[in-house]
């Protein structure tokens, strides 16, 4: 998965910087992109995709460069403790603990933490979307958007179309998918549980506005329009953008899809718009 992310010369950014965070196991590494340190600005804490066990901070560097460029604001990359060494909830409380950390440490970051966005790809978008569940549930920290790109929010049996339809062929298949399930899932596990399964939450009402990515050669397309869908439901601004060409982990590919570019692009600048409007809400 490195040598397929890492080729190429990298991003430029004005300044990258990696972090220990405390937590009780030890610590959480974080890479830390700030694209003029001289000034403050909003941050989005980033879980990257892979299924819980492949992948680290140096294969989603490119995306989260120009994720922070583009958004204009500090891009907190998680390299969250990983399957199956480590089994759920691990992944989930290390963003969790990330999550305070920001909050905590924002002077030290350049970053504003009034706003606050949480955002992954894929197996990130689960972590990403069960932390605005959780900071909802439990009062803080506030999270002001979720961005959330392919994310995995339910199990796959029983399968849902897409599963049928693209269960092989492209560049996320079934397989790899039970694969990651079975890395992933503790001896004991809930189907209720919206840490695992933010689809299975018994409301989604008061969480931060969402922007939800699925594409159409994806197994998790239709848990993604599924999620998206129970959003708007559930009275949350939700904007769901569908790319009817592409497949799973198509932002990965921006040096090579001009789609994928044009998307990231378009991704940040959301962000960008979403933290104008918290600042100027947060001035009235």
């Amino acid at each position: 998965m490195r040598a397929a992310f890492l080729q190429g010369a990298p991003e430029q950014i004005a300044s990258v910087r990696d972090f220990a965070v405390p937590a009780e196991h030890g610590s959480i590494p974080v890479r830390v992109y700030h694209p003029d340190p001289a000034r403050t600005l909003p941050v989005v804490l980033f879980f990257h995709g892979g299924g819980w066990t492949v992948n680290d901070l140096d294969t989603h560097d490119r995306l989260c460069i120009l994720l922070a460029k583009g958004s204009d604001s500090v891009v907190v990359s998680v390299d969250y403790r990983r399957a199956p060494e480590h089994k759920y909830p691990a992944a989930f409380e290390d963003g969790w603990t990330a999550l305070h950390w920001v909050v905590g440490g924002a002077p030290d970051l350049g970053a504003d933490p009034a706003r606050i966005a949480v955002a992954g790809d894929s197996s990130g978008g689960t972590i990403a979307a069960a932390l605005a569940l959780k900071a909802r549930d439990e009062g803080g920290p506030v999270i002001t958007q979720q961005l959330l790109i392919y994310p995995v929010t339910d199990y796959l049996d029983p399968p849902t179309g897409s599963y049928v339809s693209r269960a092989n062929g492209y560049s996320l298949n079934l397989p790899f998918m039970q694969w990651s399930w079975e890395n992933y899932l503790p001896e004991e596990w809930s189907r209720e549980d919206s840490g695992l399964f933010p689809l299975r939450a018994r409301s989604l009402r008061d969480l931060p506005p969402a922007l939800v990515l699925t594409a159409e050669f994806d197994p998790l397309r239709d848990e993604g329009i599924a999620y998206a869908e129970r959003l708007r439901g559930d009275g949350v601004p939700t904007e769901h953008w569908h790319f009817d060409d592409q497949m799973h982990g198509f932002v990965m590919q921006t040096r090579a899809i001009a789609r994928a570019r044009k998307a990231v692009e378009d991704v940040a600048a959301h962000l960008a718009s979403g933290f104008r409007r918290d600042a100027e809400e947060g001035g009235r």
